[in-house]
């Protein structure tokens, strides 16, 4: 397969990502799922970096990931109305 087919290929997937979202009902808790997965992803970036990657996260890199689980807890366990 050429470069240009897997570039229209990951195009394709990317803007589908991007519309999904868009297409669920409103009354569903889809916005918070999404948050909480775009915070795990953020911390789950830094691990495969520091493992994969043998790129050490520095003090900013801990705290920015302590922050975003935070939020995620925030996102997905605070009471409702």
């Amino acid at each position: 397969m050429t470069r240009r087919k897997y570039g229209i290929i990951g195009g394709t997937i990317l803007i589908l990502y991007g519309v999904i979202p868009t297409l669920q009902p409103s009354n569903s808790n889809f916005g918070k799922v999404y948050a909480a997965y775009g915070g795990v992803f953020i911390v789950l970036s830094i691990l495969w970096g520091w493992k994969v990657d043998n790129v050490i996260p520095n003090k900013f890199d801990i705290l920015g990931g302590l922050i975003v689980l935070v939020g995620v807890l925030v996102i997905m366990y605070a009471p409702r109305s």
